[in-house]
């Protein structure tokens, strides 16, 4: 089958593309699929890079958000599961530790890959399989943080930092899908305009000024009687901006996060935290609930994950490129 492997730790040189490398075998309780889409997300470029405290059995196929038709039922899978139409959720747990399809094992930069059938999720017909693709590490990602975590609701002002990448823009939409004002911060105006495209009501480029001010132009600085700032702010950037995100929110407020792109080592001011009574929430990835949710909201035609390019498995190259370099608004797939 056709393949493209991460062969070591290092630059995009390290990914080769194969048209010859072995097929997949469903193993018990696994099933064979036929990959149609396979999402691009940091994480593979992270692989690729290495993270520390992490050791991989290399070479491996990345890809962990993978949409696709069952062909090939291993033993013990119910048979109902032939020829059905699924998406994978990537996160399996092997001795009480989880582990990611397209990481730990083989994932789906490929024509096939074997998963097991306990994380398949069936798609309905209208579900296509580049939307279902999307879905698990960015869209997942968000809606478990905003929420099941976060309890976003109507009427709410939510700031959303890193607003053009895969998480930020499913931050975005779902907010805007719950009814809330969204105020989204992103370095160009093209992505700005890409914000404003998809619902937000707000836009600020935060390379022209801080995002502080933005957020004090349209809603007014935050006072202790519970009038201006935000009443969520959405910061998975982490380092030093997390000391200003504390000066956006207003009395009560939120601050959810799912990650730390910038540092993990974050710059805070506990006073705002105590005099505030803010409420800093940790999310971490999704649950199955969380995908099902989102493939049921786009079945009703009420999300519209963002596709900005898809390209074949042979220019797995090229999309991670174009991911470092910033130039991907939403999601970008490939396809074998």
């Amino acid at each position: 089958m056709k393949a493209t492997l991460t062969t070591a730790h290092g630059d995009r040189s390290v990914l080769h593309y194969h048209e010859d490398y072995p097929d997949p075998s469903a193993g018990s309780g696994q099933v064979v699929i036929n990959v149609v889409a396979c999402a691009v997300n940091f994480h593979d470029v992270f692989t690729r890079r290495g993270m520390p405290g992490i050791q991989l059995d290399l070479p491996v196929i990345v890809g962990s958000d993978i949409a696709g038709t069952v062909v090939t039922l291993g033993a013990g899978v119910d048979p109902q599961w032939q020829g059905k139409r699924v998406l994978v959720d990537p996160i399996y747990f092997q001795d009480g530790k989880p582990h990611m399809i397209g990481e730990t094992v083989d994932g789906g930069r490929a024509e096939q890959v074997a998963v097991p059938a306990g994380n398949l999720i069936e798609l309905p017909d209208s579900v296509s399989f580049d939307a279902a693709a999307s879905l698990p590490l960015a869209y997942g990602t968000a809606w478990r943080m905003m929420v099941t975590i976060g309890k976003v609701s109507a009427g709410e002002k939510v700031l959303v930092l890193g607003a053009s990448g895969g998480v930020g823009v499913a931050c975005v939409q779902i907010a805007k899908l719950l009814g809330c004002e969204v105020l989204a911060c992103a370095s160009s105006e093209h992505k700005l305009q890409r914000l404003r495209e998809i619902g937000a009501d707000h836009v600020h480029n935060y390379n022209e000024s801080p995002f502080r001010e933005g957020v004090k132009s349209v809603f007014g600085k935050p006072r202790l009687d519970g009038s201006g700032g935000v009443n969520v702010a959405v910061n998975f950037t982490g380092g030093d901006t997390m000391f200003d995100t504390q000066r956006c929110v207003g009395k009560g407020g939120r601050i959810l996060t799912c990650g730390a792109t910038a540092g993990y080592d974050l710059q805070i001011d506990a006073r705002y935290w105590w005099s505030y009574e803010h409420q800093m929430l940790g999310s971490d990835g999704w649950q199955r609930g969380d995908l099902e949710a989102l493939v049921a909201l786009i079945a009703e035609g009420r999300l519209d994950p963002v596709v900005e390019k898809i390209l074949p498995i042979s220019e797995a190259d090229e999309a991670e490129r174009m991911l470092e370099d910033r130039e991907v608004f939403g999601k970008i797939l490939l396809q074998p």
